[in-house]
């Protein structure tokens, strides 16, 4: 599976940005798509994820109300639209997939297998 991220750039705080990842290489049926992210100095930090079959969704804590994860199956991406965003939103934002996992997995990057390249996105004030 190819994964390939866009979206990001520079934004002000308080406002919004559309993360896209669109796979290549076999459909998703059975797989989660996730968004993490991470910023320099920092660990490696669960976003967001999606099942691709049946669409059930997860959040961390820190972007709960704020981010909106969704899926578009014609065209085998993923989105992550960012609201409300804030400067300790700046970090490279990568999305990966892996088959099978069950939702309390779905925060495990470990658990991915498969990497796009990342996107940064920039919070400023």
């Amino acid at each position: 599976v190819q994964l390939q991220a866009s979206g990001g750039g520079l934004v002000q705080a308080g406002g919004s940005l559309r993360l896209s990842c669109t796979a290549s290489g076999r459909t998703l049926s059975g797989y989660v798509m996730g968004w993490f992210r991470q910023r320099p100095g920092k660990e490696r930090e669960f976003v967001a994820a999606i099942k691709w079959s049946g669409g059930s969704k997860t959040y961390s804590d820190a972007v709960k109300g704020r981010f909106t994860i969704s899926k578009d199956v014609a065209k085998n991406t993923v989105y992550l639209q960012m609201n409300s965003l804030k400067l300790e939103n700046t970090a490279g934002y990568s999305c990966a997939t892996g088959q099978g996992l069950i939702t309390s997995s779905m925060p495990d990057p470990t658990k991915y297998p498969y990497w796009g390249q990342g996107t940064q996105v920039t919070v400023s004030s």
